[in-house]
């Protein structure tokens, strides 16, 4: 059904996008991209997708949460991690919080608010790389930042982000730069708002 289809496409952009800026942010964060470097020239990329998708497949086979990379690599990367020691030690580590996750039950939601705000403005920081004075990328870039949090939905944030970006190339005549795909994920997406 296109339900089940929206929800597909929705967990893959969002698995996707967020695999792909742990990524980059990991990297520009420890210094390995050079400046002026096409972000795309990472070296191995394609092996950390791999693993991801592999994890999150696996994962899914087990019944667990959706599995992915995180943010918090850079903290390690940072220090200096470079091999998968550090990530050993964080699943150590990971292992002998469990014995406390009762004392953390504990702990209201609330609390947790600070380190949200924190996160929420260390995520706005990527905001400065977008070219505000390009209109046809600025505008899917505000409605898709926008449109999260208002439609409480990531999924729907996407959505909008991408058929603006279809919608604002195509009335500025910038078709060579619409892929194939842009457009079938413009048209499945409109078809999706108005047949549901």
């Amino acid at each position: 059904s296109l339900d089940m289809l929206v929800v597909v496409f929705t967990f893959l952009f969002i698995d996707m996008f967020d695999t792909m800026g742990t990524i980059i942010g990991v990297h520009q964060g420890a210094g390995l991209v050079p400046e002026g470097n096409r972000r795309d020239d990472i070296p191995g990329m394609e092996k950390m997708f791999l693993a991801d998708s592999i994890g999150t497949v696996c994962g899914a086979c087990l019944g667990t949460s959706t599995t992915t990379t995180y943010v918090e690599s850079a903290s390690g990367v940072g220090e200096g991690g470079r091999t998968g020691l550090t990530a050993f030690s964080t699943a150590v580590c990971f292992a002998l919080a469990l014995f406390f996750s009762p004392l953390f039950l504990a702990i209201p939601g609330a609390a947790t608010a600070p380190a949200l705000i924190i996160v929420g403005v260390m995520m706005m920081n990527s905001v400065t790389r977008i070219h505000w004075d390009d209109y046809c990328k600025a505008i899917p870039a505000f409605l898709t930042i926008i449109m999260m949090p208002l439609a409480y939905s990531i999924s729907d944030g996407i959505l909008i982000g991408v058929i603006s970006y279809v919608l604002c190339h195509a009335v500025a005549g910038k078709f060579k730069d619409i892929s194939i795909t842009m457009w079938v994920l413009a048209a499945l997406f409109i078809c999706k708002y108005v047949f549901i």
